[in-house]
């Protein structure tokens, strides 16, 4: 059995404490595919939504851009928040940067998608999953060092 102490006063929602229990389950790793899985829910969720409500009224590649920025604003405060909780900079700065390590994922989903759905015959939301699955270790790694990390130290 593990006991933690918290310095926080009893009854009160603590910061610190929901850090610490992150920290007990392995850092960064997991509450990154915590966040991952999120955000692969929450766009999944988003893109499954619009193929049905749109029909063939709008074009796939509008409907991923789409999603794509509804889940960005979605996620980002839980990476904020959770995930690299350390960052320095202010929640716009860190949000663009957020963004535009995330736009180098959509350029992937963009080029991939017509030729997965349209040459090899693959459906949209299969290649979809296919194209994400190569995205978590290379967005961790760039929002490690770029997106999150404290610009302010040397």
């Amino acid at each position: 059995m593990v006991e933690v102490e918290s310095r926080a006063k009893r009854g009160r929602d603590s910061y610190s404490g929901r850090l610490a229990l992150f920290s007990a389950l392995g850092g960064h790793r997991i509450t990154y595919l915590m966040a991952g899985a999120m955000t692969a829910v929450v766009y999944y969720c988003l893109l499954g939504l619009g193929l049905v409500v749109a029909k063939d009224a709008v074009p796939y590649l509008f409907l991923v851009v789409a999603c794509h920025l509804i889940t960005v604003v979605i996620v980002y405060p839980w990476y904020r928040l959770v995930v690299f909780p350390t960052s320095g900079t202010s929640w716009i700065v860190g949000y663009l940067r957020f963004y535009a390590v995330g736009l180098s994922f959509l350029g992937a989903s963009l080029a991939g998608l017509p030729l997965l759905v349209e040459l090899a015959g693959i459906p949209l939301m299969m290649a979809q999953g296919l194209i994400i699955i190569a995205s978590p270790p290379l967005s961790y790694a760039a929002h490690r060092a770029w997106t999150f990390r404290d610009h302010e130290k040397p």
